[in-house]
């Protein structure tokens, strides 16, 4: 608004935007700049404006369903549990700070559900979660808990929440967490009428708090939950990953080395799926597609085939949960063995463990992070007794509020799928993206076109990079030569751009196009 007086939003479309312009508002009305970054003039604004009236009547994830009236004041308690991941801070960061926008009290719970057995409970503060967003891990902490496990425990952790006043809980964690997050909730009026018959607590302290509101946010560097395109973390430890990848293959081109990596995954094969598509591993052992017998032959026979086209290195990615059809886990170990064996390569082994995850959140685990605690406090604000748990989920870039316990049935069928040696119904689990990217992943792996080719139905493409180079330019020249060749058809490399194609620049492109892709690069 260019008056300072009068002034005037437009529409606002995008739902997190809808937000965001919410937050502005209040800033103007506070006569403050919204982007001043001081943690004393944050805290004014909002002290001043601890309910503002929500100006937009969209119905999306974030501002609810045509809600225009303030909200009466809900306490809210978010804890993290599991498994530490990239991300969640940005979650328990927004989560806080769009409670305390809509007017809520909000509460962090240290340490996971142990937290709630000992009461490690405190208020935070619009302050408290400046500065967080691009910490690694959880600054709530987390912590396994027997307890929480045994009724005993849960009735101490439904006093606590009821000394706090506390009935809606934001749980960011895996599978394990929510299930034991809806179970608290199946159990909750029977827990306090418990409390009530002991006298531990009064039946004017339960009053209002009678039901108890579940939303879960998965946070998870597996990303092994179904139902959701990407999990908390995932983004993160992928890039630590390719990071180590490209460390190692300039050591193992020096030495002319093979390298088998283990990374994470113990019943998913995601992160060891996506890095192999990334950096372009000679072969990926994962627990969801299984190889029958002979396939230490078949593996060395990509190996050796790379190595003869020119490669210096080979590199093997393993997830740790990999294993063979009939069960039996294919360890790094034993691939090491079998390629020194068969091949005769001076082979290392590089077990990543806990470097993936750790250090700090990519900018997408920030973004993710953000948008699933925004969308986590408005399922909260819009729940009734009558609405099941739910979980907050990406599908095709959207936020989508699921059924929790769907959700964690169905990805523990993944479970008993590998168990029973069913690995199709545990690949289809996964779903169509999963199945997708391990298809392209082999076809980009095939070291040589088809031996016969169609040519009725035979093409010859042209490939060339105009502009400015950017990013992944190389590997959508790698990917289009290799899947068009795979296909039968031929590629033409054009150096240097229209000005290359006006010379005459063009070649045939190798199917491993190293030195095509290096020139392509600088067109």
């Amino acid at each position: 608004a260019r008056k300072r007086s009068s002034p005037v939003f437009a529409a606002v479309q995008d739902n997190m935007g809808a937000l965001v312009a919410r937050l502005i508002w209040t800033a103007f009305r506070a006569r403050r700049s919204p982007l001043q970054d001081t943690t004393v003039t944050d805290g004014a604004i909002y002290k001043r404006h601890k309910r503002p009236r929500i100006v937009s009547d969209q119905s999306d994830a974030y501002s609810g369903s045509n809600i225009q009236e303030e909200h009466h004041c809900q306490a809210i308690g978010i804890l993290t549990s599991g498994g530490d991941s990239q991300g969640m801070n940005a979650a328990v960061r927004a989560a806080t700070r769009v409670a305390i926008f809509k007017g809520c009290r909000i509460f962090g719970i240290r340490e996971g559900y142990q937290g709630l057995v000992s009461n490690l409970i405190e208020e935070l503060s619009w302050e408290q979660v400046s500065g967080i967003m691009k910490l690694g891990g959880t600054v709530l902490g987390t912590a396994r808990c027997d307890q929480f496990r045994k009724r005993e425990g849960r009735l101490l952790a439904a006093k606590n929440l009821i000394q706090h006043g506390i009935n809606n809980l934001v749980v960011v964690g895996g599978d394990g967490s929510l299930t034991g997050a809806n179970i608290f909730r199946s159990e909750w009026e029977g827990l306090l009428q418990e409390l009530v018959e002991k006298n531990e607590l009064k039946d004017t302290d339960i009053t209002g708090l009678e039901h108890l509101n579940i939303v879960g946010m998965v946070g998870s560097i597996d990303n092994d939950f179904c139902g959701t395109d990407i999990t908390i973390g995932t983004d993160s430890a992928l890039h630590r990953i390719v990071e180590a990848v490209d460390a190692i293959t300039s050591t193992a081109a020096s030495h002319q080395r093979s390298f088998v990596m283990e990374v994470m995954g113990r019943h998913c094969g995601y992160l060891a799926l996506m890095s192999g598509l990334a950096v372009g591993a000679d072969w990926v052992l994962i627990p969801e597609d299984p190889l029958s017998e002979g396939w230490e032959s078949k593996m060395c026979a990509e190996v050796k085939r790379a190595r003869d086209g020119g490669r210096r290195y080979s590199l093997v990615i393993v997830a740790e949960g990999a294993v063979d059809d009939q069960g039996s886990a294919i360890t790094s170990q034993r691939v090491r063995q079998v390629i020194e064996t068969e091949l005769k390569h001076d082979t290392r082994i590089t077990v990543l463990g806990h470097v993936q995850r750790g250090g700090t959140p990519s900018a997408y685990d920030r973004i993710l992070g953000c948008r699933y605690g925004a969308a986590a406090v408005m399922a909260i604000l819009n729940a009734t007794p009558e609405t099941p748990s739910c979980v907050i989920t990406m599908q095709g870039n959207r936020i989508q509020k699921l059924s929790l316990m769907e959700c964690v049935n169905k990805t523990q069928d993944v479970g008993v799928a590998l168990k029973s040696k069913d690995y199709a119904q545990a690949l289809d689990c996964r779903g169509r993206s999963f199945a997708n990217n391990l298809s392209l992943y082999k076809k980009l792996r095939a070291v040589q076109p088809p031996d016969k080719v169609d040519e009725s139905n035979r093409f010859t493409f042209g490939i060339m990079t105009v502009g400015a180079p950017a990013c992944g330019m190389n590997s959508c020249i790698r990917a289009f030569v290799r899947m068009s060749l795979f296909a039968g058809h031929r590629v033409k490399a054009i150096y240097d751009g229209f000005s290359g194609l006006a010379e005459g620049k063009v070649s045939e492109a190798a199917h491993s196009i190293a030195v095509c892709i290096t020139a392509l690069y600088h067109s």
